[in-house]
């Protein structure tokens, strides 16, 4: 059995990895703080405060102080395989066109990323953005590495070897920081390829350097386009929100902008293309529509695809960063109702990969004339998309979470009659770190899953959740093993069999007449009205923390200490 052990996370921000690693190591039985990287004497006085065994840092943007690194075990999460060393590890994977890399635990020295080796686990590089790509196969392989490491440091037998570029099976190098000049893009020469892996190379962080009609703009994230054509680098269409550029041999998608923050000027942030170019983008580009179902078939970029298996309809959605906007929700409902109108048993929700749904959209609310309105706005638009879903009596949905979720999100998931999830998934199922009540029918929900006392705890202690402790106390239906592809075949066997199960017919008449009785006892709209109420205070009450909490997240304001939530 293994020991169990004291152990700090040091992390630059407690993002999808951190929060995963949290929940892996916890339901071990480890005690398990955080402490973000906010300054060398914090850091000291946490650590003299914790007292850990073992610091692991899943992801760390400055160096451990000399003291702690000599005195306690440190280990570093690195996103390269062994010997790969430097600040841009994906990135130089994804613009290269690696098939594999790998993710390696290594002891904090004095030289950066060249301490011995605890673990090192490969995996494939799929053709996605970096972002993507590390909060799926970066994600696993970190994971397994991690635990490996820490079981290894627990034994107190095991020593980590030494970096030895000599060795076979080290073939990684030292990499220079990867700059814009790396990164920018000649649309007068770049072929198609080459503009998406120099887009997906930088999509979340630090974007693309760009120019459009005379101002420079980051470029965050980049999608293939099948049949567009136009002069290179012209602007050649939008869609929802996205622009359509030309390259010298096609055309790419370019869904958000961020526009260069000028010196000395207020800071920017990430927003639909489409906004963010408004006062430029001329009148004559034509939005180009394409249908859910025709998406399915082509190369092109589409939030929403739709397509049928049998009597099993899959509708696919995929949000940058898992946010939803007003329009985005909007759509969202209107391709759902149109997949319940076909003659279809079943209703699978959810991305192939990644996020499922983050809720409503702080980037696309703060830009707002009215940031108060247009989360009003938001919030109705989601709760139109949670109640369709749940007075759907039919047709048996089924939310398949290949990615994350939080807060309004969690609850879209909730509404389906069964939800199943990738055993990598992390769920943050509570609003208190935007100051929020809460809404999309949290109230009747979830307790109705876990119960008055459970759902309370959820909503009141903002700690991620993983899948396995989600599957434990009823949060979810399933939790399905292996990665991307391996969830989304299961996904569709098991859809499959209930849908054509001679039971079905039973279940959904027991579905309806529940959803009957529910109404008859507290109808729906009571639920929402007394959610908004609340709802209603938190956006435009003055005193409120919501509007301030939003702004701190949008431009990724950094706490002034670890919040007390995560000291463990």
């Amino acid at each position: 059995m293994e020991e169990i052990l004291r152990v700090l996370l040091v992390a630059s921000a407690f993002n999808s990895l951190t929060q995963r690693v949290h929940t892996e190591l916890r339901r071990r039985g480890h005690t398990v703080g955080v402490e973000l990287a906010l300054g060398d004497d914090l850091l000291r006085a946490r650590v003299a405060r914790f007292r850990p065994e073992l610091i692991l840092a899943p992801m760390l943007t400055t160096a451990i102080p000399e003291d702690i690194w000599t005195e306690y075990t440190v280990l570093i999460v690195h996103p390269g395989p062994m010997g790969d060393r430097g600040p841009s590890s994906l990135d130089w994977a994804i613009s290269t066109g690696a098939r594999e890399w790998g993710v390696t635990v290594l002891q904090a020295v004095e030289e950066m990323d060249a301490g011995p080796i605890w673990a090192s686990v490969p995996f494939p590089v799929a053709s996605c953005g970096k972002s993507e790509l590390y909060r799926n196969e970066v994600s696993d392989a970190a994971v397994a590495a991690v635990l490996l490491a820490v079981q290894r440091f627990a034994d107190g037998d095991a020593e980590p070897e030494p970096l030895d570029y000599d060795r076979p099976d080290v073939r990684g190098r030292l990499r220079p920081y990867h700059t814009q000049e790396n990164r920018r893009i000649d649309w007068s020469a770049d072929d198609t390829e080459t503009v998406l892996r120099k887009l997906r190379a930088a999509d979340s962080q630090p974007g693309v350097l760009d120019e459009l009609f005379g101002r420079e703009y980051f470029v965050h994230g980049g999608h293939r386009e099948d049949r567009l054509r136009g002069t290179p680098g012209a602007v050649i269409a939008t869609r929802d929100g996205a622009i359509c550029r030309a390259t010298v041999d096609g055309a790419v998608w370019l869904p958000q902008l961020r526009r260069r923050r000028t010196p000395g000027g207020p800071k920017t942030f990430k927003q639909p293309a489409v906004d963010a170019l408004r006062a430029d983008l001329a009148d004559d580009v034509p939005e180009v529509p394409v249908t859910p179902a025709e998406a399915s078939v082509r190369d092109t970029w589409s939030e929403l695809r739709y397509h049928e298996q049998g009597s099993v309809g899959y509708l696919e959605f995929a949000f940058a960063g898992g946010a939803m906007s007003t329009a985005q929700c909007r759509r969202l409902l209107a391709a759902y109702r149109q997949a319940c109108a076909r003659p279809i048993r079943a209703l699978v929700l959810g991305p192939d990969r990644d996020f499922f749904s983050n809720g409503i959209h702080l980037n696309v609310i703060e830009a707002a004339d009215d940031p108060a309105e247009e989360s009003w706005r938001n919030i109705n638009a989601m709760n139109d998309l949670v109640e369709a879903i749940l007075t759907t009596t039919d047709i048996l949905v089924i939310s398949a979470l290949a990615g994350n979720a939080a807060a309004g999100g969690v609850m879209l998931a909730l509404a389906a009659d069964e939800v199943w999830c990738r055993e990598s998934v992390v769920l943050n199922p509570h609003y208190r770190l935007m100051g929020l009540y809460g809404s999309e029918y949290w109230t009747y929900s979830l307790p109705r899953r876990v119960g008055t006392a459970e759902a309370a705890r959820l909503t009141r202690e903002p700690l991620p959740v993983g899948a396995a402790a989600a599957g434990e106390i009823g949060l979810v239906d399933r939790v399905l093993p292996g990665g991307t592809q391996r969830f989304r075949d299961q996904v569709r066997r098991d859809a499959a069999a209930l849908a054509d199960s001679p039971e079905l017919a039973d279940r959904l008449t027991a579905k309806k007449r529940q959803r009957e009785a529910d109404e008859s006892v507290k109808p729906l709209a009571r639920y929402r009205a007394e959610e908004l109420a609340q709802m209603r205070r938190n956006f435009f009450d003055e005193g409120e923390p919501y509007h301030g909490l939003r702004r701190n997240f949008v431009y990724n304001v950094a706490p002034p200490a670890t919040p007390a939530y995560l000291l463990g």
